[in-house]
């Protein structure tokens, strides 16, 4: 019998003071049973930064023709393709190909290694990389309930994130910008 997945509902106030978004969000994520606490809350932090109509999670692990997160056309051509994680050099190539714009969320102690290794190559002029603080992400993780409301202000490259009980700060950075 399959592992099912487990899931969360988050009801999250989100204020994006950068690109003038303000809005309320009710997400229904469901967490893989391989994935970890910190992937799936690095997956909602990545949701939040890129809100938009018909922005949806996809297959994700469960699919590897499908990225974690996605904004499809109404002819259903992929405009936006998100992945967390530290994706190979072919699926890279792949989801450049299949989208208008690629965006990666790196977010674990691998990470920096993974750069090093894909970096030069990564230069698809629609790719973006972008890479979580892992420590601010583990500290994210303290504040996960299966339902959870979260308020989340992005400015500059940081979220701080309250909760009922607890705030914490999300720091990234850009290690690559789409052309």
């Amino acid at each position: 019998m399959a592992l099912k997945p487990t899931i969360f509902k988050f009801d999250v106030s989100l204020s994006d003071v950068d690109c003038g978004r303000y809005e309320h969000l009710n997400l229904t994520v469901a967490q893989h049973p391989s994935e970890t606490a910190e992937r799936m809350m690095a997956r909602l932090l990545a949701f939040c930064l890129n809100a938009d109509a018909g922005l949806a999670f996809a297959g994700g692990l469960a699919s590897a023709e499908e990225p974690d997160i996605w904004l499809r056309g109404l002819d259903g051509q992929v405009i936006k393709w998100i992945d967390v994680g530290e994706p190979s050099l072919d699926r890279l190539r792949k989801a450049s190909r299949m989208a208008r714009e690629v965006l990666v969320y790196s977010f674990n102690t691998k990470s920096d290694l993974w750069w090093a290794r894909v970096g030069a190559k990564a230069q698809m002029p629609n790719v973006s990389i972008i890479q979580f603080d892992w420590s601010h992400l583990q500290q994210f993780k303290g504040l996960l309930q299966r339902t959870l409301s979260l308020s989340i202000g992005v400015t500059d490259q940081s979220a701080f994130i309250a909760a009922m009980e607890d705030s914490i700060e999300v720091e990234w950075r850009t290690l690559k910008h789409a052309d």
